[in-house]
């Protein structure tokens, strides 16, 4: 029997980008551009190509900028149709009615609670998480993170998370899985540890930002008390349903950036625009030059 498909997406962006200040004192962290694209429509075009179809947005207070992203901007599409201007750069901003979803997370309790938050409109269906500030570029012909992560669902089914191999220097930065059976990419999760000392890490797979959970999820999370940080932690009800359901870790064949910090955003920015046809040449001059 297949499992169901993955046709919803949540989304937490409820953060208010301190880190950022003052960029996002009134703009959300998750609209400034990686050169042109909104951080937000990155991971929505991953969402897309993966075959999903309903974007839930949990956001808070200041957030509904990123609504707007993906309404239709009337007077703006106006003028530039007056001027004989192409509105073919916009499509990707346009969400079919329905399809784009906004919930508030009205405290700011942690990813765990955040996803709770999205509990009415995931209903019982298997449902995709993005996290934006993690933007995961495919290599050049490849598919996105989430595409790769929805084939190897309907091989598995279960739960999924996607993660990246670093140095073991680095683990005690991130969540790490305790790894099982191998096969390929795909990796059997037998447990979940939270930014391990090195000594003490079963793995250097780190987990990156892109999950596939089942339903049961939200039940967890419902009774789920605080953990670290005093907030209501998704690691923590992920690694109570191990054992429970099928879990399995997707190696991103790709690069991650993090944009959660400020070096990391200006690497993404680098990065796609020395990729991209248009510009990559000039770019890259321009950072050759500035080296000198």
């Amino acid at each position: 029997m297949s499992p169901k498909p993955i046709r919803k997406a949540v989304f937490p962006v409820a953060g208010l980008g301190t880190r950022f200040l003052p960029a996002t004192k009134v703009v959300p962290k998750e609209l400034l551009p990686v050169v042109d694209r909104p951080l937000i429509q990155y991971a929505v075009d991953e969402a897309r190509e993966a075959g999903i179809e309903q974007m839930i947005f949990v956001t808070g207070r200041g957030k509904t900028g990123i609504v707007e992203h993906f309404d239709i901007a009337f007077e703006l599409e106006q003028t530039m149709t007056e001027r004989g201007k192409s509105l073919d750069v916009l499509e990707p901003t346009r969400a079919t009615p329905g399809d784009v979803i906004a919930v508030r997370q009205q405290v700011p309790l942690g990813l765990g609670h955040a996803i709770w938050c999205a509990r009415a409109i995931v209903g019982d269906e298997p449902f995709a998480i993005f996290l934006p500030d993690e933007l995961m570029v495919a290599r050049e012909g490849g598919t996105g993170c989430m595409k790769q992560m929805v084939e190897a669902y309907n091989e598995v089914g279960g739960n999924l998370i996607s993660v990246l191999e670093v140095a073991m220097a680095q683990v005690s930065s991130y969540g790490v899985i305790d790894p099982g059976e191998e096969r390929g990419a795909l990796t059997e999760v037998k447990g979940l540890v939270e930014k391990p000392a090195v000594a003490d890490a079963p793995s250097n797979k780190i987990v990156s930002g892109r999950y596939i959970l089942q339903p049961e999820v939200m039940r967890v999370l419902e009774n789920q008390g605080k953990g670290a940080g005093g907030e209501i932690q998704l690691t923590d009800a992920m690694a109570k349903m191990i054992g429970q359901q099928p879990f399995h870790a997707v190696t991103f064949d790709g690069n991650r950036y993090d944009c959660g910090s400020k070096v990391g955003f200006v690497e993404a920015t680098l990065a796609i625009a020395l990729a991209r046809p248009d510009m990559g040449e000039e770019v890259r001059a321009i950072a050759l030059n500035l080296l000198k």
